[in-house]
């Protein structure tokens, strides 16, 4: 590979990963996921990536979205997004990305990564919310939802990435 080929292979990995990421922040991650392998496909002549895989992710961050919608229509609350929430999830994503790859490798990376970030925003949302009075605290049962939501929604976005990631590797 040359550099050049090197350099779109990163910056492609790098944004399926802050697709990823960015469902923790309320961002639609999933289609920020599918618009970075449309491109990916495109540049590369969908020599890796062909229609069947997009129609697939297409699908997939479509039942995402739905998803996400649905938990917000049942009055989930949305985590605050804040310098101290995303150093949590900075902080979080590296220590479950490094307590998941000896055991799943790169997918235990990715995982791990995820949930790690998820626990780090969610650790200080409730952190927050303790600090807060009782009558302008949100609900266990929003609280909830909202992690039921972030956790079906990363989900979808790690099986994107999988399924990506796998036809471009083999």
């Amino acid at each position: 590979m040359t550099p050049l080929e090197i350099g779109g292979l990163t910056l492609f990995i790098l944004v399926l990963l802050f697709g990823a990421f960015s469902v923790l922040f309320g961002l639609p991650g999933t289609v920020i996921i599918l618009i970075d392998v449309a491109a990916y496909a495109t540049i590369t002549g969908f020599e890796r990536i062909g229609f069947k895989i997009l129609v697939t992710l297409l699908i997939l961050s479509i039942l995402a979205e739905l998803a996400d919608f649905a938990v917000g229509m049942a009055g989930a609350v949305t985590f605050g997004v804040s310098r101290k929430a995303f150093g949590a999830s900075i902080i979080g994503g590296l220590i479950g990305a490094s307590l998941m790859t000896p055991f799943l490798l790169g997918v235990g990376a990715v995982a791990g990564g995820f949930f790690g970030a998820f626990v780090g925003v969610l650790t200080v949302d409730l952190l927050l919310q303790n600090r807060m009075k009782p009558s302008l605290r949100a609900a266990w049962g929003a609280i909830l939802g909202r992690a039921a939501g972030i956790f079906v929604k990363g989900g979808f976005a790690l099986v994107m990435i999988l399924i990506t990631l796998s036809g471009v590797y083999n």
